[in-house]
């Protein structure tokens, strides 16, 4: 490789060239103006708490998942457990036991976002040893294995009887495909997106990475559909239709307080999908964005302007719960949940 090939795929140059991967708070500086707008209009900075009264902090930080995955009914979820930074090794097996799940499993900080810590794991003894590094309340939840993952975005107003969706990313698992002459280190290497996860990867695949891959073989790099982790995301909003909507709208109205978030889920098809026949792994509350965003081209100004229509959608939802006797959280409350959140992903 020249050496101009060397700099121009240089990671600080791959991230440069793709807003994507630019730092979290380029895309959210111009966007900073207009939520302070709206915080004057709303008399609060804290106007978004009420935007779900169901979710604590309405789903911007410092919510437990748990506590949200327990809202929604248990035919549309991922079956989950659990568990207190305080449980013994005897304990954490004995639930998983009862439960009835098997390895391997996900493991996953109750408080977190970003693919912070959440890990695979297969055995016993390395669900010990995620006990044992990981200081804070987790989640374990069965390993759904429906072969595509989806990001749906919803929103209802108080006011209204049906709600829709307005935004889908797909997520494309990190991976690569072999050529029968190169080992999988160098086709990680040789890829923008795999290249940029090279520490991990390493470590992760440290076994096989001198393995020759075989001609058109696939070799899947990470199971996790986490944008931090290498996953591409795909602007998916054209499948977007009523059915799908309907079939959203239905799921979400059996959620106590919920009006505005995104399912993150794994289904068995786009059929499935748009009949609601689907597994949610999570569902995040305010604090999601809308992720199609970050399909590798989307314009940068064009992501902008979607997150102003996200915190238009926020505002005008708490404005309408405010109107219904929802406060809006003080100063004092906001502190404490900016604390437990802060604690919860220091490593």
């Amino acid at each position: 490789m020249s050496f101009l090939s060397t700099v121009w795929r240089s990671n600080f140059l791959i991230k440069l060239r793709h807003w994507e991967y630019w730092p979290f708070g380029i895309l959210q500086f111009p966007v900073l103006f207009y939520y302070l707008w709206l915080s004057l209009r709303a008399r609060s900075f804290f106007f978004f708490t009420a935007s779900n009264p169901g979710i604590e902090m309405g789903g911007l930080l410092g919510e437990s998942k748990f506590k949200i995955l327990d809202k929604i009914p248990d035919a549309y979820k991922a079956t989950s457990i659990f568990i207190e930074s305080s449980t013994t090794g005897e304990v954490l097996l004995s639930k998983i036991a009862l439960s009835g799940l098997n390895f391997p499993l996900i493991f996953k900080p109750d408080l977190g976002e970003r693919g912070y810590q959440v890990k695979r794991v297969h055995t016993k003894q390395e669900a010990l040893a995620y006990l044992h590094s990981f200081n804070h309340d987790f989640i374990i939840q069965e390993l759904i294995e429906l072969p595509l993952e989806f990001g749906v975005f919803y929103k209802r107003l108080p006011s209204q009887k049906k709600g829709m969706v307005f935004s889908i990313v797909g997520k494309e698992m990190l991976a690569v495909t072999g050529d029968g002459r190169s080992t999988l280190g160098e086709l990680i290497l040789a890829k923008d997106r795999a290249k940029l996860q090279w520490q991990r990867l390493k470590i992760q695949h440290r076994d096989s990475l001198s393995n020759v891959i075989s001609k058109h073989q696939p070799v899947l790099l990470n199971a996790i559909g986490n944008h931090c982790l290498g996953t591409t995301f795909l602007n998916n909003n054209d499948l977007i239709t009523e059915q799908l909507s309907d079939s959203f709208d239905k799921i979400a109205k059996q959620i106590e307080g919920f009006y505005y978030g995104r399912f993150d889920l794994r289904c068995e098809s786009i059929e499935a999908l748009q009949e609601g026949r689907v597994k949610i792994l999570e569902l995040n509350g305010c604090g999601a964005e809308p992720a199609h965003i970050y399909q590798p081209g989307y314009s940068f100004w064009r992501a902008v302007a979607d997150m102003l229509k996200h915190w238009n959608s926020i505002f005008t939802i708490a404005q309408e719960n405010k109107e219904r006797g929802i406060r809006h959280l003080n100063y004092k409350e906001v502190k404490t949940y900016y604390k437990k959140f802060k604690d919860a992903v220091q490593p």
